[in-house]
């Protein structure tokens, strides 16, 4: 596909994730705006708000400043008039890097990654400049360059992996080719690793994922009386119910990724000095967000057990690698040359696993990173899972896991050359067939049976003589 045809289609991509990022929000804020002010809303006030929204939503920190008469009214201490938001809801950045990562991959297979990953960061860098450079209000603020570069880098950063490991996967001619080509042509399964550490992570990766949400979902069940129990204590219309609801559902990715942590063992903090996890859970006065109402008072014991799932998470991964790696194809008809054994792969297998359980645990501390932050002010400046912990406690787990499987001593397989080496077996040869006994062929008849050996006498037959009588 032709150069400029790439670029028109990768800018194209990085207008349509902005817009759709951007209509996200402006749409329940605008209900919000007619439903709720009617008559005296601010519509100039409209644009700034839902600009905020898209770029705290990609994972720009959000400074708040309370008007004065606001904090009279509600009794708030002055000092806590500014804080800082950066729990961010990870729904939106979701979005952004999937619609980055599928741009990628459009851009790897027209032949011209290169060029898309460029062209789209730049016009997604530019649009993120241009929401940067109209909006702005005094209740809630941004730094510049943070809101211009970290929605850039959410953007860019999966467009480049999703352009590369489609490069990597399906590209015949190019620099990641050959370099995939060199790799792949190591000996003794050492081409095959980089591969097989990014199937075996990425395994790892999506089941911790769905087993933080399943967590999560668990609790929300046990629970859900006092998430309702919240739910009224807002005496929140249905208006307001629906725009807690929407802002809940944003924060569904973070808070899979605490259910996460929770399951990994080392669980999370929903503000200084607390702490949710298996062993124990310690919870101080927290915000009357209706969803935080899922959390546990108390724990017990056996749910430490939660941490042999990541565990059985890394053998799972092993087995799958496991079944690429140990089976190489054998030739039939190839004689095997003077010394010709089967190369050793425990060291390849050991790179494997310990690969996979370095990868895990980074892409891990990542996720925890993201999906921590600051609420509010004072002790709620402390939420959200800690990197190094999570980090420590999923790799550990994910290579006990894989090492078990990768490392395990395994019967060889019975391959084409070991059943080509076996003597033949000669098949048995039939019975021998036994001619039935014939009557004596009468004068001038040929015998019956055609296999018989014996003439027949065609001439008259001589009479026995007699004997005399006495």
């Amino acid at each position: 596909m032709h150069r400029l045809i790439v670029v028109i289609l990768a800018a194209v991509d990085a207008a349509i994730t902005a817009a759709v990022g951007i209509a996200a929000t402006l749409a329940p804020l605008t209900l919000l705006w007619v439903l709720s002010l009617g008559g005296t809303a601010d519509w100039g006030a409209l644009w700034p708000a839902g600009a905020v929204v898209w770029q705290f939503g990609n994972l720009v920190p959000v400074q708040v400043t309370l008007p004065g008469d606001y904090l009279a009214v509600a009794g708030i201490d002055p000092g806590a008039a500014s804080f800082v938001l950066s729990l961010a809801p990870l729904a939106f950045a979701g979005f952004t890097a999937i619609s980055a990562a599928r741009s990628g991959v459009r851009a790897s297979r027209a032949e011209s990654w290169v060029t898309g990953v460029i062209a789209g960061s730049l016009v997604f860098a530019a649009l993120a400049a241009l929401i940067a450079l109209s909006s702005g209000t005094g209740l809630a603020a941004v730094n510049g360059w943070q809101a211009i570069l970290f929605p850039a880098l959410v953007f860019s950063i999966p467009l480049l992996i999703g352009a590369a490991v489609t490069e990597w996967c399906e590209a015949g001619s190019g620099f990641v080719a050959r370099l995939r080509d060199r790799i792949e042509a190591f000996p003794h399964g050492w081409g095959e690793v980089p591969g097989l550490i990014a199937r075996g992570s990425a395994v790892v990766l999506v089941g911790l994922f769905g087993l933080g949400a399943l967590a999560f979902a668990v609790a929300l069940v046990l629970r859900g009386g006092e998430v309702i129990a919240l739910f009224e204590a807002a005496h929140v219309d249905v208006l307001g119910a629906a725009v807690v609801t929407l802002a809940q559902l944003a924060y569904l990715p973070t808070l899979a990724i605490w259910g996460m942590a929770f399951v990994a063992g080392p669980g999370f903090a929903v503000g200084t000095g607390t702490a949710v996890s298996p062993a124990g859970t310690q919870l101080g006065l927290i915000p009357g967000i209706p969803v935080l109402g899922a959390l546990p008072e108390s724990t017990t014991p056996w749910l430490l057990l939660l941490a042999l799932l990541p565990v059985a998470l890394g053998a799972l991964a092993g087995w799958i690698v496991r079944s690429r790696l140990v089976a190489p194809a054998v030739v039939a008809d190839a004689e095997p040359a003077a010394g010709d054994e089967q190369p050793d792969r425990i060291g390849a297998q050991a790179a494997i696993a310990f690969g996979i359980a370095v990868l895990s645990a980074a892409t891990a501390a990542a996720l925890s990173a993201l999906a921590s932050g600051s609420i509010g002010p004072g002790r709620l400046a402390e939420v959200g899972p800690q990197p190094g912990a999570v980090a420590l406690a999923v790799g550990v787990e994910v290579l006990l896991g894989a090492a078990i499987l990768l490392l395990s001593p395994r019967r060889p397989a019975k391959t084409a050359r070991a059943r080509d080496a076996a003597p033949p077996v000669t098949p048995a040869p039939p019975p021998e067939r036994v001619p039935e006994p014939q009557p004596a062929a009468s004068a001038g008849r040929l015998p019956t049976d055609p296999d018989s050996t014996a003439t027949a006498d065609l001439g008259p037959r001589r009479p026995t003589p007699l004997p005399p009588l006495d």
